[in-house]
């Protein structure tokens, strides 16, 4: 359970107020740990030492993010103003949503992997006036792209560059922070089902509602340090900020997260939690194999995380080999935090559940006429809540996501067991769920049957102990031609301006792809039996 003083913030009506009572609280404790670049060489120091590790206490992450906010009032954002931002994870992050969130801003969070075809659809889709990107990272040019999709744009954003700390000036110039946080204030992407990624709308008072989820499901105490290694950008950013905020304890910012090459950071500043998906999970156990007689991270107390499938047998693996709890989630872009294991749970549940929702989420297993049918028999999973998005930017979406009782539609399956534990054994939806992941397969197969290669593809995910799932194309080509290989592949969807996190990372080649008799459709699951082994 949440500890007083976190239920009493979890009543903040807005981020902005959650910060400022946390601030307030405890300004001098640490909020925000950024971890230095690792170095890799001999000539550059041993692997794993930092060049430049910071950290920002809940006071100052308070102080400057309103500072912040009085520059951006100056260039003209104000309440409701639309600002779209493409950054990495790191401290200036940080500061910025919450200096927008003091603005009453309209935040359009993307993912840095994220390229011209899915950024110019989010910047049309929102009509951003403002865009923030970080130049060069990671050897890509987001101030280059920004320039090339601006002229295509009915409203041309401006463009404003982070290499590193953000202006700031005299916060005397602000007007009163929002009051109200059931108003929108947050597009986040997902692809979904559909080729066009679809904008899901939150708001304040949802993301507080799917962080005090997470707070209450982890037992959190005084002593834990977080850690955010995946996109702050992704919807589980703000939850396991809100989640950092309700409880007052630090959270280790890592830039770009490889092993062995981070394990410093965590072992300098005693991370106790750790995680991500399926695929963080994964990484550690084959780090921690390097060497058996070494715990990997010493104050490691609890694995966390979702949004990916998890092989059988991983539970067990992570508390024998990485002597720690793996306590698993469900969420999705559309309810970032919808059931949560807990390191109080029965092991047996936290082997082979997702956990149980929290107070406020109710999750209903339908059949086919929609009526809800009994714990242990499958059925298609839907949700209300206060942490369930209010829609979708485009209306028919909307329309299309939630029944006639307000559930959102989540073309997940599952049951739930007579504890209230939920299992999900499949989904409706065709998409594939790479490292937490939501990439549409349609997107994919649309922009390569535009490849001369290629005559009909069917994309699918398989089963992957890395990844969750990864993504592999399965193609016809066309009489006479030429082999296809993986790298053309991959090209022509970079060429396309496809995310590289969609990329496919294997191919198939097929004579002809498997039908049905009626109306012709591929044969999805014949290619995934095929090709899984």
């Amino acid at each position: 359970m949440l500890s007083g003083t976190a239920h009493e913030l979890a009543g903040s009506r807005a981020l902005w107020e959650l910060l400022d009572r946390r601030a307030a609280l405890t300004p001098r404790a640490l909020a925000l740990i950024q971890a230095g670049e690792p170095t890799r060489g001999p000539m550059g120091g041993r692997a794993g030492e930092a060049d430049g590790d910071r950290s920002l206490t809940f006071g100052d992450l308070r102080a400057r993010a309103e500072r912040v906010a009085a520059w951006l009032h100056l260039l003209g954002v104000r309440p409701g103003s639309r600002v779209a931002w493409q950054l990495p994870t790191r401290i200036e992050t940080v500061v910025l949503t919450f200096a927008l969130a003091r603005l009453g801003a309209l935040q359009t969070p993307l993912i840095p992997s994220c390229r011209d075809r899915e950024v110019g659809h989010a910047l049309r889709a929102t009509g951003a006036q403002v865009f923030v990107v970080p130049g060069v990272w990671r050897g890509f040019d987001h101030l280059a792209m920004a320039r090339r999709l601006t002229p295509t744009l009915a409203a041309r954003p401006l463009v404003l560059t982070v290499h590193g700390t953000l202006p700031e000036a005299d916060a005397t110039v602000l007007p009163p922070p929002p009051a109200d946080g059931t108003e929108v204030r947050w597009v986040y992407w997902t692809s979904g089902t559909t080729s066009a990624p679809k904008g899901a709308l939150h708001t304040d008072r949802g993301l507080i509602a799917a962080g005090s989820c997470l707070a209450d499901a982890l037992g959190l105490t005084p002593d834990d340090v977080g850690s955010m290694a995946f996109p702050y950008a992704h919807v589980a950013g703000p939850d396991y900020t809100v989640m950092t905020l309700l409880e007052g304890i630090p959270s280790l910012l890592l830039e770009h997260f490889a092993l062995p090459e981070s394990l410093g950071a965590y072992r300098r500043h005693g991370v106790t939690m750790a995680g991500g998906s399926t695929a963080f999970y994964a990484m550690f156990l084959a780090e921690q194999r390097k060497d058996p007689t070494r715990r990997l991270i010493p104050t490691l107390r609890l694995l966390a995380g979702g949004g990916a499938p998890r092989p059988p047998g991983l539970y067990d693996e992570v508390v024998r080999e990485l002597g720690c709890v793996l306590a698993h989630g469900y969420g999705m872009t559309e309810a970032p935090m919808i059931t949560m294991g807990s390191p109080d749970d029965p092991p047996d549940r936290l082997a082979t559940t997702e956990g149980r929702p929290p107070a406020g989420m109710e999750i209903s297993v339908v059949g086919a006429d929609g009526r809800p049918v009994p714990a242990g028999v499958e059925g298609e999973v839907r949700l209300r809540g206060e942490a369930v998005c209010q829609g979708y930017l485009d209306p028919e979406r909307t329309a299309e996501a939630f029944d006639a009782d307000g559930r959102l539609i989540t073309g997940d399956l599952g049951h739930l067991t007579e504890d209230g534990y939920l299992v999900l054994t499949g989904r409706t939806k065709d998409i594939i769920i790479r490292k937490g992941e939501n990439v549409s397969a349609l997107e994919i197969e649309q922009l390569l049957h535009g490849h001369p290669g290629v005559a009909d593809v069917a994309v699918i995910g398989l089963p992957d102990p890395a990844r969750g799932e990864r993504v592999c194309a399965v193609v016809q080509q066309p009489p006479a031609a030429e082999p296809l290989t993986l790298d053309a592949v991959t090209t022509h969807l970079r060429a396309a301006g496809l995310a590289v996190h969609k990329l496919p990372e294997q191919l198939e080649l097929v004579e002809e792809l498997p039908r049905n008799d009626t109306l012709r459709k591929v044969l999805k699951y014949q290619l995934r039996e095929r090709f899984s082994g």
